[in-house]
């Protein structure tokens, strides 16, 4: 993957703080940040998914009754053809 620089300016004690993670955990201190964004990159995705599902959750009659349930054969949910965005697929 390409790396691109990015420069940041944080107080000496953010800084302090960053390489004694770093060199904590054997990495340099790009590395650790890198690491960093990714984790809470990965946080924000988590949180989307339960939120999704606690969503679907609280819609499920919702969606039930329009599209039928899922897993038999009315509706949308029986595996074969359906149409999305006004395309017909199969599942």
């Amino acid at each position: 993957m390409a790396k691109t620089q990015l420069n940041v300016r944080v107080d000496e004690t953010t800084a302090e703080a960053a390489r004694q993670r770093a060199m904590q955990r054997g990495m340099s201190v790009n590395r650790y940040i890198e690491e960093l964004v990714k984790q809470d990159a990965g946080e924000v995705g988590r949180t989307f998914v339960e939120a999704a599902s606690d969503f679907m959750k609280q819609y499920e009659s919702v969606f039930a009754e329009e599209f039928g349930e899922l897993g038999t054969d009315e509706g949308t949910g029986g595996g074969g053809a359906h149409t999305v965005g006004g395309r017909e697929g199969t599942r």
